[in-house]
């Protein structure tokens, strides 16, 4: 049983005793299952290691859950879990999925119609028999329609985020075979899409037939679709499914390019390459049977008379045009970020004390980062108030004390906008603030142009720095809320506020459209982790390829500069 498993099993649990009502306890199981999905190591060679104590060594498992974890990796069963299924027989992980359906409503739709599952839900739904329940109303039917819709949408993709940990092992593995001699990660991977559907790897390798035998029988491996001299092709246990092709060494530029895409990024090449009587594909570049380039990428782009394009680019947004021209921008570098500007702890719904948040930004090589906890008004996060607040500002001085420079703790909030547009915060509080971060949490279904309002009202507080995640998707769970996001771009250049790069593999909000409109009103930005963990700081490699995608460059993010240098930019707002 690997940790994905027993982290859906403690969050499944965590839903049935908020159902029951239970106090104290669906909290302690949320935070478990988020420490267990963000382990280094399995727990199974936790446990085969040190035994029941090493499990309860894990911050936030205690006793009682260390012998829970122990049941399931010796019997693959947990008996408590099992109990709470027969008490309410539904399918708890797949109905919680859907927004705004939450453990009550899952109750109710259980007790009064008999709902189980998402096919059960539906049939509900088109009998219009949720709109008659006490609580739900036809607005709820209409909501609970479009989540499932959105759930079936991104049924079959993978967010890139989680499934990177699985595609890079399996790439190092390959890679590590003796007669591998070249090897890429291609298609959407490349790209750092927000979310994948399948992996392409292109190789060069003196045996081929030795890597595909070791391709098609690795451990991850759940069926074999086809397996060749030069291609293979495989499903993981996961879902993913993953093709290898090995190709020969004077075609790996070519092919890399093929079939990295995207489409309408490779087929504006090919036209380009026919306008100079040249023809292009997998293969190389030919002036007729005449083999012209092809070896590498870089020699591709230069035969067809432009830059090299990076990856992120390649969407056909007019990339080709400005690489003809020599003008492409140049992209913020993955090595950029000197800080963190949105970084949760244990006060509210983080799983580590802010100590042990800033020793992991020490080891991330961050110079500061920046806590940013919730505001009283999300009470599920035990949201800070005035006092609460100020008594967190005494810890971080003497974090920093302790710390003796190694890294930065800087004084924040991830403020809470209400749904007239005012803060969650006092002005006292807030003006004292070295970073002062708002977003939304409630009300997504107001009209476009209400909660377009609401967000620029909020936007206009002099003691505001930066929006976070500034359209409040998540991805394969909710849609972004309805915003003008122009007039959004507008107000932060008005009010000198910075726009958001949320690298949680779940938002990366923004969207890579709106970054690049961003750009092109020269607006600032931070690309920040929202970490909930110490492992999460890994995170803001995701916020960086999305910063990428959107054309943006080092001079327009944030928390590229200094300490010194960011406090001086955040203090002209004020």
């Amino acid at each position: 049983m690997h940790n994905s498993d027993i982290a859906k099993i403690f969050n499944d649990i965590a839903l049935y005793l908020e159902i029951e009502k239970i106090p104290f306890k669906p909290r302690a199981y949320e935070k478990a299952a988020q420490t267990i999905d963000d382990l280094q190591e399995e727990l199974q060679d936790i446990y085969t290691q040190g035994k029941r104590a090493a499990l309860e060594s894990i911050p936030g498992i205690g006793k009682g859950l260390a012998e829970k974890i122990e049941e399931l990796l010796k019997t693959g069963q947990l008996i408590y879990y099992e109990e709470l299924q027969k008490k309410m027989p539904v399918n708890i992980h797949e109905l919680a999925t859907i927004e705004g359906l939450g453990p009550q409503h899952i109750k109710i739709l259980y007790e009064k119609l008999g709902v189980k599952n998402l096919r059960d839900l539906e049939k509900a739904i088109a009998a219009k028999k949720i709109s008659r329940l006490p609580g739900f109303g036809e607005q709820s039917e209409k909501n609970l329609k479009q989540g499932i819709e959105f759930v079936k949408k991104s049924h079959g993709r993978f967010l890139l985020g989680y499934a990177m940990a699985t595609i890079s092992s399996i790439e190092q593995r390959l890679k590590n075979l003796a007669h591998v001699q070249r090897l890429t990660i291609a298609g959407s991977v490349r790209r750092k899409k927000e979310t994948i559907g399948d992996v392409d790897i292109i190789a060069v390798a003196k045996k081929p037939k030795t890597i595909m035998d070791s391709f098609v029988h690795m451990p991850e491996v759940i069926h074999v679709y086809a397996h060749g001299e030069t291609k293979s092709m495989i499903k993981l246990k996961n879902g993913l499914d993953v093709d290898l092709r090995v190709i020969p060494e004077k075609s790996y530029g070519a092919a890399l390019n093929y079939f990295t895409g995207s489409k309408a990024h490779n087929i504006a090449l090919r036209e380009k390459a026919m306008k100079k009587e040249l023809k292009l594909n997998e293969y190389g570049l030919f002036r007729g049977k005449k083999y012209i380039a092809g070896r590498t990428e870089e020699e591709l782009y230069t035969a067809l008379g432009m830059q090299y394009i990076e990856p992120e680019m390649r969407e056909n947004w007019g990339e080709i045009e400005l690489a003809l021209q020599n003008k492409l921008p140049k992209l913020v570098p993955y090595n950029a970020l000197r800080g963190d500007l949105q970084v949760q702890t244990d006060w509210t719904d983080g799983t580590a004390s802010i100590e042990a948040m800033a020793k992991a930004a020490v080891k991330q090589g961050l110079e500061y980062i920046a806590i940013t906890d919730h505001t009283k008004r999300l009470t599920m996060t035990r949201g800070l108030d005035e006092k609460r607040i100020q008594k967190q500002w005494k810890e971080i001085d003497r974090v920093n004390k302790r710390l003796k420079g190694a890294t930065t703790v800087l004084k924040g909030t991830e403020c809470d906008i209400l749904k007239d547009g005012s803060l969650d915060l006092p002005d006292a509080i807030l003006r004292q603030l070295d970073v002062v971060g708002i977003s939304v949490h409630s009300h997504f279904h107001l009209p476009k142009s209400t909660q377009t309002k609401r967000i620029i009202q909020a936007m206009t507080h002099p003691s505001v720095h930066i929006l976070f995640h500034p359209t409040g998707r998540l991805l394969h769970r909710r849609e972004a809320y309805e915003v003008d996001m122009e007039a959004i771009i507008n107000a932060a250049k008005k009010y000198h506020v910075i726009l958001e790069i949320n690298a949680s593999p779940e938002r990366l909000d923004l969207k890579d459209e709106y970054i690049r409109k961003a750009m092109e009103a020269n607006i600032m930005f931070s690309i920040d982790s929202d970490a909930h963990s110490p492992t999460h700081f890994t995170n803001l490699a995701y916020g960086i390829a999305q910063a990428r995608r959107g054309w943006a460059t080092q001079k327009n993010i944030i928390n590229c500069l200094s300490l010194t240098e960011l406090l001086l930019e955040l203090k002209k707002k004020q």
